[in-house]
């Protein structure tokens, strides 16, 4: 599902590709509802390699462009498995934080569905629609391939982005909490560098996804936003701004 080739041949190589692509979401919903045929030992294996060599991670899905023909992934797995822990983790947030039973449930409830969903799909159709638009090479001659990013692709970036940033920004700021959460010059800082860290490593990650595809150029666009990070870190130190505090805040009205 990633790039997709279609040679000038009438409109019939762009119809059997959409074709393509709607087979393999077909595929994909298919295996939502079959948990045994996804594949979670290596999605877990993805998700380490994400956080500790994510370069390898993307070597082994042009692997599976090789064998399979599609780049995106045909197996739900890596959105079950975030989609748990993102429930997970903001359960713990609700028994710490929480005021009720009825909020909490709208709070886990939303950070599944808004948060990493719903906020994920339109992160990806910004990622693909500034792609295709901006960052496709020029064809060179007539006769050439032209090459598009699959919307599903540009969601998997997303997500293999959102695994390591969501371990930084919210599990282990959730076991840091009680040094975060101290009224000290010490605890905005190491708040504002976490949040510094873990936007940045999205940003990185986001690169690596596009830059991974052949016919795409300049892609270094999508490390733009960490000079302006670098700058807003500490700025926000100098404020007395703690990233943690105002999350909280946000969500469950933490004085």
């Amino acid at each position: 599902m990633l790039p997709v080739t279609h040679a000038a041949d009438g409109g019939g190589g762009s119809k059997r590709h959409r074709s393509g692509r709607h087979s393999l979401f077909v595929l994909w919903v298919r295996r939502l509802f079959k948990p045994k045929q996804m594949d979670f030992q290596y999605t877990l294996w993805t998700m380490l390699q994400l956080c500790i060599s994510p370069k390898t991670a993307y070597r082994h899905a042009s692997y599976h462009k090789q064998t399979k023909n599609h780049w995106a992934r045909d197996d739900p797995a890596f959105v079950v498995l975030c989609a748990a822990l993102v429930a997970a983790t903001a359960t713990a947030y609700s028994l710490a934080f929480g005021n009720g039973v009825g909020r909490s449930l709208l709070f886990i409830v939303s950070a599944v569905a808004v948060d990493f969903l719903a906020l994920g799909c339109g992160v990806a159709t910004l990622g693909w629609g500034l792609s295709n638009r901006a960052l496709r090479r020029k064809a060179q001659h007539s006769h050439a391939v032209e090459q598009s990013v699959e919307w599903m692709y540009a969601f998997d970036v997303h997500c293999n982005a959102f695994f390591p940033t969501f371990l930084l920004l919210a599990v282990l700021q959730l076991v840091l909490c009680p040094v975060l959460l101290t009224s000290t010059f010490l605890s905005t800082v190491l708040s504002a560098a976490l949040w510094a860290l873990g936007l940045s490593y999205y940003c990185y990650l986001t690169f690596l996804g596009y830059s991974a595809l052949p016919f795409l150029e300049r892609t270094e666009l999508f490390l733009y936003p960490i000079a302006l990070i670098a700058v807003a870190a500490p700025l926000a130190i100098l404020a007395g701004f703690n990233p943690t505090r105002a999350a909280l805040r946000f969500w469950f009205d933490y004085k």
